[in-house]
């Protein structure tokens, strides 16, 4: 159960869903764990709720928020030993309907925030010879009709985990990516922007295209975002783990 004492971890857009459940995960094994979100309520709760979890409220896509983010970490541990790179956006999206707006701010999010918050924390991460975890989507690999905008932004940023994974090796990072199918959590409400009934109509036609039957829960994932960032798994990186059921392969 202490697997990650005296290690440090941030994990982004994790007030709730897959974010939150790694970060739980996290500090059940004795590790040290910041969550950042823009919702001040739902993270004050897990650190209320949770010992070895502080919160930030930062956007993730703010000017300021790498530096802030990394900042707050080492001014509370002095350390840092992994990033779960978890916040992120999502849009469904027809060709004809596309916009400026939309590419600037999902790729912004997807994208550059982790890159920039990766960026940030490079020097610390080489002196624990720590890792970096991205979130993808199985729409990373799988195409999907109304969903280019979104995979092709989970497609770059399983990408630039091979890269940073070539980048960093000499360093001793290591960089892996865990690409999560369909998960019962707020995203199809919250940040697909679905009614109701659309939300309906999409997890049952999920659902029926899973091999093994069901949507995912998010500790489905939290335990393999761990299984990544365990130090006992020093000879993983560069690669794209898909936890979907085995939706991919359909």
């Amino acid at each position: 159960m202490n697997r990650f004492a005296d290690k440090v971890f941030i994990v982004t857009g994790a007030g709730a869903g897959i974010g939150l459940a790694s970060a739980r995960l996290l500090a059940e094994n004795g590790a040290k764990v910041l969550i950042t979100g823009r919702r001040e309520g739902p993270l004050r709760g897990a650190e209320q709720d949770t010992s070895g979890i502080a919160a930030l409220v930062v956007d993730a896509t703010d000017p300021d928020a790498a530096e802030r983010t990394v900042g707050e970490a080492m001014s509370r541990w002095g350390r840092i030993d992994g990033l779960v790179n978890n916040a992120g956006g999502g849009v469904i999206q027809p060709l004809e309907a596309a916009t400026e707006a939309a590419i600037s701010d999902l790729f912004k999010i997807n994208v550059g925030a982790p890159t920039l918050l990766a960026s940030a924390a490079l020097p610390h991460l080489a002196d624990s010879q720590g890792t970096i975890v991205n979130l993808s989507s199985t729409f990373g690999s799988k195409a999907g009709a109304h969903l280019g905008l979104y995979g092709a932004s989970k497609a770059a940023i399983e990408h630039l985990t091979r890269c940073w994974a070539l980048e960093l090796a000499p360093r001793n990072i290591r960089v892996n990516a865990i690409a999560p199918g369909p998960v019962e959590t707020a995203f199809l409400r919250e940040r697909m922007l679905l009614s109701p009934e659309q939300e309906a109509a999409v997890k049952q036609q999920e659902t029926e295209m899973i091999p093994l039957g069901r949507r995912g829960v998010p500790d489905d994932i939290a335990r393999s975002v761990v299984h990544l960032l365990d130090p006992a798994n020093d000879w993983i990186t560069g690669q794209v783990i898909g936890v979907d059921g085995g939706l991919v392969i359909r």
